[in-house]
């Protein structure tokens, strides 16, 4: 079996862990503690996909957006885009733009986490999205 399994850096795990949880409406995996209560690592689910939320690691370059600016980001396939950029930009997401019909064929809308990951959260037109 091949997976991809997306990780993102991010300096408060636990922060992000609750704002894609809460905000975005994944899934929680968990998180992981050191002895000392600090949180180590975090996961969410979106679907049957897994994400790692991973600590900033300056020796090797690994260093949230708001730290360096985004060269990528994830998109997320949901039944009702607009439903679901209701309920983000109610909860305070920083939206970067409102639901729109693309040319490439989806229906999508922008939002900027609070580690600076973008996230493009959208339905595919003319054909059903995966369930939510």
């Amino acid at each position: 079996m091949i997976d991809v399994i997306p990780l993102l850096a991010c300096a408060d795990i636990a922060s992000e862990h609750d704002f894609l949880v809460r905000v975005l409406g994944f899934e929680s995996a968990g998180l992981e503690r050191a002895p000392d209560g600090t949180v180590v690592h975090g996961e969410v689910r979106v679907g049957r996909r897994r994400i790692w939320l991973h600590p900033v690691n300056e020796a090797d370059d690994l260093l949230p957006p708001a730290r360096r600016g985004s060269s990528a980001g994830v998109v997320v396939h949901v039944v009702d885009v607009d439903r679901h950029y209701e309920q983000a930009r109610a909860a305070g997401a920083t939206i970067l733009y409102a639901p729109r019909d693309e040319e490439y064929g989806q229906r999508e809308y922008g939002v900027r986490d609070p580690e600076g990951h973008l996230w493009w959260i959208a339905t595919p037109l003319g054909e059903p999205a995966a369930p939510e």
